[in-house]
């Protein structure tokens, strides 16, 4: 099975850090799983943005994923892309970018979940946990009680999809969210609105990982 982070990093636009100041600021806090999601740029931007994550990421070791912009597979160090289309056809994706790269999918039900497992998809972002102002939409957020019974169904059709609660999480959450038997979290603005980033971030990590 693919290497899968249980602490996963997510950057965003914010105004006072540029997407490759958050990656350096990760990397140096000990990220291993950097998740670029960048949905204003244009193609040029977001490959010199890319490049230079990309050297950072290496320089630490670290898995560099790119939010949607699949169609920029091989135009630079990249080791996987998350899908946020909730309908997106992993088994066309699989066959654009082949095996060896990491593909992971948006969930906000079970149905969403095992669809994710039937078509290969190597994890499952599942949420929104919480309201969050990083991703604005509709969706029901998803429960506690909703992530364990998730697991629970997972399990009982034999599929070892790693599912990462995602939305809105804070470090009093981590916690409770783990013991449901996810695999593990993934955040952004709770790191990126922190006082102090890479504090933050260690907060997060050592959680997850306890």
């Amino acid at each position: 099975m693919k290497y899968i982070e249980k602490f996963q990093y997510i950057t965003h636009d914010i105004p006072n850090l540029t997407h490759i100041e958050q990656a350096q600021l990760a990397c140096e806090a000990g990220a291993k799983w950097i998740q670029y999601r960048c949905l204003s740029k244009s193609d040029e931007e977001l490959l010199k943005d890319i490049k230079a994550i990309a050297e950072i990421c290496d320089d630490w070791g670290t898995t560099l994923i790119v939010t949607d912009h699949i169609h920029l597979n091989g135009k630079a160090d990249i080791q996987g892309f998350h899908m946020e289309d909730m309908d997106a056809d992993f088994i066309a994706l699989r066959k654009l970018v082949g095996h060896d790269v990491t593909l992971g999918g948006s969930a906000n039900t079970v149905t969403n979940l095992i669809r994710l497992a039937r078509e290969g998809a190597d994890y499952a972002g599942y949420g929104p946990f919480a309201e969050t102002e990083t991703k604005p939409n509709n969706l029901p957020l998803v429960g506690v009680e909703t992530y364990y019974k998730a697991v629970q169904e997972l399990k009982a059709a034999n599929s070892q999809l790693r599912i990462l609660a995602v939305g809105g999480i804070k470090i009093y959450d981590v916690e409770t969210l783990m013991q449901t038997g996810i695999y593990g979290i993934a955040v952004s603005g709770a790191v990126n609105s922190a006082d102090d980033f890479i504090e933050a971030y260690q907060n997060f990590h050592d959680a997850v990982k306890s």
